[in-house]
């Protein structure tokens, strides 16, 4: 059998309301749409990596009151992304810290729809080469 290949990836996440949260990944986070299905929306991450938004009403999957999902965003510069989202008004769940165990720099901040996000930094060489491309 021959190896079988992954191009990208797609994170869904579900909501009540669309509206804030669409405003929030594009204009705060600045992320690109790059489909608009009206009730589920994608936004480009990385060269190959989406979050998906979607309508709780039509979706797959429902919206819970709590998430056990947490979305990690790899990033070059985690004081850039801290100043910039804290300048923005988001609420902020874990401030930035340096884990010199697992060698990462990260905060955690939550969406207008209750989910957490992390902004991470890998500090490894190694792993810098995998997640920082």
């Amino acid at each position: 059998m021959s190896k079988l290949s992954i191009q990208s990836q797609i994170t869904f996440l579900y909501y009540d309301d669309l509206t804030p949260i669409a405003d929030f990944y594009q204009n705060v986070i600045g992320l690109t749409l790059v489909e608009d299905q009206q009730w589920a929306k994608i936004y480009q991450v990385s060269q190959t990596s989406f979050l998906g938004i979607v309508d709780g009403e039509r979706g797959f999957r429902k919206p819970q009151p709590e998430s056990a999902v947490l979305c990690t965003f790899a990033v070059p510069d985690v004081m850039a992304w801290y100043d910039h989202l804290v300048a923005q008004g988001v609420k902020i769940l874990r401030e930035p810290n340096t884990y010199e165990e697992i060698q990462v720099q990260c905060f955690f901040f939550e969406d207008p729809g209750g989910y957490a996000v992390e902004v991470q930094c890998f500090l490894k060489p190694e792993l810098e080469g995998i997640f920082h491309r």
